[in-house]
């Protein structure tokens, strides 16, 4: 590449780069100076949540010029001078319903709405309407999630080391990955947006199944997530963080939140009780922990478990095993995955995705990291549940992640067999 090439993409990447951490100013809604920024909600027809925060940001000065670079620096620094509003009251109105909600202490507000009339069942993206009372009057528009009559399951999928590699909280890091460096640089996991366009198709193709999403991320770094979830074509839906970081001068720590991705499960599991679910997580962090409680509390609801293997940790092993008896116990079953491509073929096995999943999720695997070889895979497989789960607890599952060759892990599937089974 000449030196004007690389001073061409290097000037357009920063641009987009500034560009990404400017938008929210840019789409926050108000005027003279106060603004609501709402996330996107979810809900069912009976009820609807969201979140959103109301500040103050100071209005642009057209004197700094229109060139784009300039656009973006005079907002990126708007952003960082603007300020949370306080004890501001916002009335949300939702088909019928209306509520009035007061910001805390970091302007953040939290709607949780029950609908007065049933919402039209063959969409799946729906308004809400947001005023502002105080300081000032202030209107806005939210978009909320609820999953039409179509929908067959619900997935819940963790962001950090399962959708993208670790690094989601750091915002110049994500921003350099998404806009500077090539597709080697592996932001995304290989063949994970095939993946998800299949689970939210379902195996109709047009089930529009819930696609959820959780991270352990401050809300800051929303904006990043979105335009990330776009480049790779990654189905949209309610980005749920864990915390509001609440970090300031004053407060440069975040809050703890040990519990709150178990709570916000537990929420989601009664808020769609009609429906089955699909979890998604990691071996690096506390996924195995948490999922084991959910299908130990909530037998019969969850249908498949699938574990992204990113750790070289054998004492994670042991958390895994706890995971894979509950599920295998409760006849359902669980994927401990080094790629997309295991998790495609045994979420085609249970009849979620269309059969064509697995080609394309293979497709856009090689295609973005042609040189990497698929990890070959194993089964934990006896004629009940019960059995299946004695043999994990006997070490069948440490024997099978011991066997596989560098560099990739292999594959693992923990389940009862489906048809009967020729074992002594």
């Amino acid at each position: 590449m000449s030196l004007t090439g690389a001073v061409r993409k290097w000037l357009g990447a920063l641009i987009r780069m500034l560009g990404i951490a400017a938008r929210p100013v840019q789409e926050a809604q108000g005027d003279r100076g106060v603004v609501i920024q709402p996330y996107r909600g979810y809900g069912s027809r009976s009820e609807v949540f969201l979140i959103g925060r109301v500040f103050r940001q100071s209005s642009p000065n057209s004197e700094l010029g229109r060139g784009a670079l300039l656009t973006n620096l005079r907002d990126i620094g708007r952003r960082i001078a603007r300020r949370a509003i306080p004890d501001a009251m916002v009335t949300a109105q939702f088909y019928g319903a209306e509520e009035t909600v007061t910001t805390d202490k970091d302007g953040y507000f939290r709607v949780h709405l029950s609908s007065a009339l049933p919402p039209p069942p063959t969409r799946s993206w729906h308004t809400m309407d947001l005023t502002l009372l105080q300081p000032q009057a202030v209107q806005a528009q939210a978009q909320i999630f609820i999953p039409p009559a179509s929908c067959q399951y619900v997935v819940i999928s963790d962001i950090d080391d399962t959708v993208m590699h670790t690094g989601v909280a750091n915002k110049l890091r994500m921003l350099w990955r998404l806009f500077v460096e090539d597709a080697q640089s592996r932001v995304a996991f290989p063949g994970v947006g095939a993946l998800y366009r299949a689970l939210h198709a379902g195996a109709s193709g047009n089930q529009q199944n819930p696609m959820l999403y959780v991270s352990r991320a401050p809300w800051g770094i929303y904006e990043v997530l979105e335009e990330f979830f776009d480049r790779h074509g990654i189905p949209v839906g309610p980005i749920l963080f864990l915390r509001e970081w609440g970090v300031s001068w004053r407060s440069p720590l975040p809050r703890r939140a040990e519990d709150h991705k178990r709570e916000l499960i537990h929420n989601m599991l009664a808020l769609y009780s009609d429906l089955p679910f699909v979890l998604i997580g990691d071996s690096g962090q506390h996924d195995p922990e948490i999922y084991r409680q959910i299908v130990e509390e909530h037998p019969g609801r969850v249908l498949a478990v699938y574990i992204r293997n990113v750790s070289r940790d054998l004492t994670r092993i042991s958390e895994i095993e706890d995971l894979a008896k509950v599920v295998a116990g409760a006849g359902s079953g669980l994927v401990l995955a080094a790629d997309s491509v295991a998790i495609a073929e045994h979420a085609v096995h249970l009849g979620l995705v269309s059969p064509e999943t697995v080609s394309e999720v293979r497709n856009e695997r090689t295609a973005t990291d042609p040189a990497e070889p698929e990890s070959q895979t194993y089964s934990v497989q006896r004629s009940t549940p019960t059995r299946t789960a004695e043999a994990v607890a006997q070490g069948d599952l440490q024997d099978l992640v011991g066997s596989g060759s560098e560099p990739m892990p292999p594959n693992v599937i923990i389940e009862a067999a489906r048809e009967k089974s020729k074992e002594p």
